[in-house]
């Protein structure tokens, strides 16, 4: 491929939707087609301890574009394949551990400069793999990157968290340090496959620790990408280690008593038993930095700019075909605005092409599985089951519709206020409505979810704002944006942290509080 120079096209976040992206869709234009003929359909062994491993069972990923288009050919690692990981990472930790903050964090740097020079290769195989839109695509890599020199920062500037104490005695030496656990388990989603992957794998890291890295079984493309940036980065063998496979292996590395903590991004139901299975199950506890989704509501008031509000509350509700853990998938309308409000919102979701994202002016493309699939249209039988207002609600057939599992975007209104299309994550692109005339009230419903990761507000009103933000349960929120009414996080901007059901801890990531987490602190008195 043709390199192309830093600086030279614009780069791409989740915010800056209004710039010129031509030069960088020239560009796609010719790196898709590439990583399509060049990068797919390969055989992609995992890798343990610096040597490939094929050790397991092999598996062939289709393309959830089409599905007679294969990923590549992956192996699902056997119980021995986690066990052999798990002990590569453990003859690794102490050398990785002594090797000092300084040096972990050149080497990150080092990471992230692989994953610069191959980063349209890497946004077109994210496409590929997930269905993203091209935009959200090389955005995600974009944000990947600088997660990952965000955290090389953050260990930098507070000197690897090592810092002198008070004393009581003038003899005495006293000193906080925060240092690794051991090793981490880092098991990623397929949604976010670059970012949340390596977000979550570089900070154990740069934290000191070893890592055994799982992959979704549906993004082993890029979990083998991110494996070889690694590599070429010059990390020890050993010290990052890649296995993938599906519940059977992931259970595996939950299991395994060689594994000091785990991250892990996905469903709540799988974060809370890997809790208490592994958090709290064995002889002491051990860390579980979990995030686990979301039901994040938006607020349209009477004050709002409506054109803002229904181009933010589309973009939320529908990119990445609503498959984000903080997609806006529940929206509280002021009762004055609400006929306006809707007929702006589902004019924007109509105008919105699906089909082969690789296409410059497609904004969703499929949701990723058969399974997916099912989910939508049991929620839309049941949206119509309670005699509500649908726009949307197709699944789409037809040439490449056939091929993948595409569906409209869908916007419900009229179901009763304790319905469970309000309560439930859906994972999709699939947005119910409700009406309000008190915002006091609308926030107490919108509040009264097991989760609480992001929410958004549309008003001109200081007051309203006001309450929204003292009242609001959810780690993340957002107000007035067209770029997105609960969605667009990025590194050291916007910190990600899940209230309630959302997460286990009370520190998120992309922030200042993400890193210690990985680390446990240990005061030090020495008599001089």
């Amino acid at each position: 491929m043709t390199s192309i120079a830093p600086g030279a096209l614009p780069r791409v976040t989740y915010s800056n939707i209004g710039e010129d992206f031509s030069g960088v869709h020239a560009h796609l234009d010719t790196v898709i087609p590439d990583v399509r003929s060049r990068l797919l359909g390969l055989d992609r062994p995992n890798r343990i301890g610096g040597a490939d491993s094929r050790d397991g069972e092999a598996f062939d990923a289709p393309c959830p574009i089409d599905r007679r288009i294969s990923l590549g050919r992956f192996v699902a690692a056997s119980p021995a394949a986690v066990d052999a990981a798990v002990s590569a990472a453990r003859r690794a930790a102490d050398d990785w551990r002594r090797l000092g903050w300084e040096r972990r964090v050149a080497l990150a740097r080092k990471v992230a400069d692989a994953m610069e020079a191959m980063k349209f290769e890497m946004a077109a195989a994210c496409l590929l793999e997930v269905g993203k839109s091209r935009m959200e695509a090389l955005g995600e890599v974009e944000e990947a990157i600088d997660l990952v020199r965000f955290y090389a920062g953050e260990m930098e500037a507070n000197g690897g968290y090592e810092k002198p104490l008070l004393r009581a005695n003038p003899k005495e030496e006293t000193r906080d340090v925060l240092r690794p656990f051991g090793v981490f388990a880092v098991i990623a989603p397929f949604n976010f496959p670059v970012a949340l992957s390596i977000g979550m794998s570089i900070s154990a890291l740069i934290a000191g620790n070893a890592v055994v890295f799982k992959p979704s079984p549906m993004a082993g493309l890029t979990g083998r990408m991110l494996m070889d940036c690694v590599t070429a980065a010059g990390l020890p063998d050993g010290v990052f280690n890649l296995v993938c496979g599906g519940a059977e292996t992931g259970a595996a590395l939950v299991g395994h008593a060689g594994i000091d903590g785990i991250a892990f991004t996905g469903s709540h139901a799988v974060g809370m038993a890997i809790m208490r299975g592994f958090g709290v199950g064995g002889r002491h506890a051990r860390p579980v930095l979990a995030e686990m989704g979301g039901k994040n509501p938006t607020y349209v008031t009477a004050s709002a700019d409506l054109a803002t509000a229904a181009a933010g509350m589309a973009r939320s509700a529908f990119g990445l075909q609503g498959q984000k853990c903080s997609a806006g998938s529940v929206v509280f309308v002021h009762e004055a605005m609400r006929d306006e409000f809707l007929e702006r919102l589902a004019a924007t979701a109509a105008s919105f092409r699906i089909g082969d994202p690789a296409g410059r002016d497609v904004f969703m493309g499929p949701v990723i599985n058969r399974a997916a699939r099912g989910r939508f249209e049991m929620a839309v039988a049941a949206a119509r089951a309670a005699g509500s207002a649908i726009t949307g609600g197709r699944v789409l057939s037809g040439d490449l519709y056939d091929h993948g599992d595409y569906v409209e975007p869908t916007i419900v209104a009229g179901l009763p206020d304790d319905h469970a299309l309000h309560r439930d994550e859906l994972f999709l692109p699939f947005l119910t409505v409700r009406t309000f005339s008190s915002l006091d009230d609308a926030i107490r419903r919108g509040n009264a979810v097991p989760y609480g990761l992001t929410a958004g507000i549309y008003t001109q009103d200081e007051a309203e704002l006001d309450l929204f933000l003292d009242t609001a349960e959810a780690g993340v929120l957002y107000a007035n944006r067209a770029s997105g009414a609960t969605t667009g996080a990025w590194p050291g901007i916007q910190t990600f942290c899940g209230w309630k059901g959302s997460g286990t801890g009370s520190k998120g990531g992309l922030g200042a509080w993400y890193l210690p987490q990985f680390m446990r602190e240990q005061s030090r008195t020495i008599m001089r």
